[in-house]
């Protein structure tokens, strides 16, 4: 009887749920849309500078690990057998 009433419980939660995903919400208004439009640019903007000064410290990291491997083998190219 548990089990019965726990299907039907999940099964009407279940559609209600569903319903629910139906709901529309109304368009949004020209300022709206204006300030949707400012906020991605300036998110994008942003990204752009974020990849660009990610992009400048994996450089650094990349010489720094290259000198500390040089200073550690001795040789001139990583890797290299003498």
């Amino acid at each position: 009887m548990k089990k019965i009433a726990a299907v039907a419980t999940a099964a009407v939660l279940g559609w209600g749920m569903a319903t629910l995903g139906y709901a529309k919400l109304p368009a949004p208004s020209e300022e709206q849309k204006a300030k949707a439009a400012e906020a991605k640019a300036k998110a994008d903007d942003s990204a752009k500078k974020d990849s660009e000064l990610l992009g400048k410290y994996q450089d650094r990291a990349a010489e720094h690990y290259k000198r500390a491997k040089v200073v550690k083998t001795g040789s001139g190219v990583a890797g290299a057998k003498p």
